[in-house]
């Protein structure tokens, strides 16, 4: 940067910035929340030692997940991006399971209404056929999953759909 405007990274450590400031390429100084949150949980001097011991072209990408990394850390001391990480998979099963729930209690009710007309011989098992003998061998299960959601807290089934949307942790 070096003249006019000092980095971000500078400004808050009230330093002259050189223009050959590792910080200021990644750390502008319009964006001082950025640094900020880096140099808090990772302190300035070990930034500088991880961004010297890059190659240049991917240093934007390690700043990028210093930042990402420091703003999980904020939110979450113990656990970091590594708790995002486990809350977005824990989402992903559950929604799973209510697909596969959804699922074999569509093909539940066309079984009942089916079963209400007069059955054609039948000839060879269509994939209609083969889907649901497939989801039927699941609904045991699906029924210990459902008596173990029912049973267990309600933190581990998702009860609004609103609760998935989290704050973003880039910044």
């Amino acid at each position: 940067m070096g003249g006019s405007s000092p980095c971000a990274s500078c400004k808050l450590l009230r330093r002259r910035c050189a223009k050959d400031c590792i910080f200021a390429p990644y750390f502008p100084s319009d964006d001082p929340h950025k640094f900020a949150i880096v140099h808090r949980v990772f302190g300035a001097s070990n930034v500088s030692k991880m961004l010297q011991e890059l190659p240049v072209q991917q240093r934007a990408d390690a700043v990028s997940s210093l930042v990402y990394e420091a703003n999980a850390r904020v939110r979450d001391p113990v656990y970091g991006c590594v708790g995002a990480i486990s809350y977005l998979e824990n989402q992903v099963s559950q929604l799973q399971m209510q697909l596969a729930v959804a699922q074999t209690e569509m093909l539940c009710i066309r079984m009942q209404q089916e079963s209400a007309l007069p059955m054609p011989m039948p000839t060879q098992m269509q994939q209609d056929d083969k889907s649901f003998l497939a989801a039927t061998n699941n609904l045991d299960n699906i029924s210990q999953y459902l008596n173990f959601a029912s049973s267990s807290s309600s933190s581990n089934v998702i009860q609004d759909p609103s609760a998935l949307k989290r704050e973003s942790l880039w910044t």
